[in-house]
């Protein structure tokens, strides 16, 4: 083959090879960012969609929007509320680029692979640790969304707003420092000991409020036996009172006299006859 084929055909190549790289499609969960010599357009390109550059001087760049996640396993080291040391590991923010800033972010910041750097979760976790309690602190119901509100204003802060949106901030492990952890240790064990004896104090208490009102029980009938004795006693004394006569009274002497005279000496002695005696 010639020179003179050769050429047209290799002319013919590099034309089909340029055609081709001058046609791009975004992929889904991905926006277009188009420049023209180094100059960045503000429309951002849609995915899904055939765009043409121009080989040479245009370009078109992807920026993805799909959810990403951000893993710190340093600990970070922060105060709860009342100073207390407490540090979050193995932290993992899930997070998201808006497709409608990706042009002005590939035109303004210089990394947007790393739009959310460890600086940045490490000082939003900080700041919701200084807002809860050591009651509270490790408790990741608590400190989790609030982390996700200090993460999300930081970022309005430093990209401005629906430039970044923050889907989720997981704290795997979060603890105080072992000193803590053993003084609330002890804590705990001190007030278990505490419980139990008030419970046991208050149990003899119990038993001798209920011992003492056995006994007041036990006085009362006593002392209402005694009474309803001496009731008894006073009635029989007086219907035995009310049954007496004079009659009845020498009728019983009488009745224990033995027949003898007493014996007496003196011209002064009485007689008298008792049937008593």
């Amino acid at each position: 083959m010639t020179m003179k084929k050769i050429f047209p055909l290799f002319a013919v190549i590099i034309v089909l090879v340029l055609a081709v790289c001058s046609f791009h499609i975004i992929p889904t969960g991905y926006t277009g960012v188009k420049t023209s010599f180094g100059q960045i357009q503000e429309t951002t390109i849609q995915s899904g969609k055939l765009n043409f550059c121009i080989p040479f001087v245009q370009s078109i760049h992807k920026v993805n929007n799909k959810q990403q996640d951000k893993h710190i396993e340093a600990q970070v080291w922060g105060e709860a509320s009342d100073k207390t040391p407490v540090y979050a590991a193995d932290v993992i923010v899930t997070y998201q680029v808006l497709p409608e800033k990706s042009a002005w972010l590939y035109a303004n910041v210089s990394d947007i692979k790393n739009l959310v750097g460890d600086e940045l979760v490490a000082s939003a976790i900080k700041s919701a640790m200084a807002e809860l309690g050591p009651n509270e602190v490790t408790n990741r119901t608590k400190i989790e969304p609030l982390a996700q509100q200090k993460l999300a204003e930081s970022l309005v802060q430093k990209y401005g707003e629906d430039v970044v949106f923050v889907n989720k901030v997981v704290i795997n492990d979060m603890n105080f420092e072992d000193a803590y952890n053993e003084a609330i240790q002890q804590k705990s064990i001190a007030q278990q000991n505490a419980d139990k004896q008030k419970i046991e104090n208050e149990a003899a208490i119990a038993k001798a409020e209920a011992d003492k009102q056995v006994a007041i029980t036990n006085a009362e009938a006593e002392a209402q036996k005694t009474s309803i004795a001496a009731d008894a006693q006073a009635e029989a004394n007086r219907k035995l009172a009310e049954s007496l006569s004079d009659t009845l009274i020498d009728y019983q002497k009488v009745q224990k006299w033995d027949g003898k005279l007493p014996t007496v000496s003196g011209g002064n002695a009485l007689v008298s006859i008792d049937p008593a005696e």
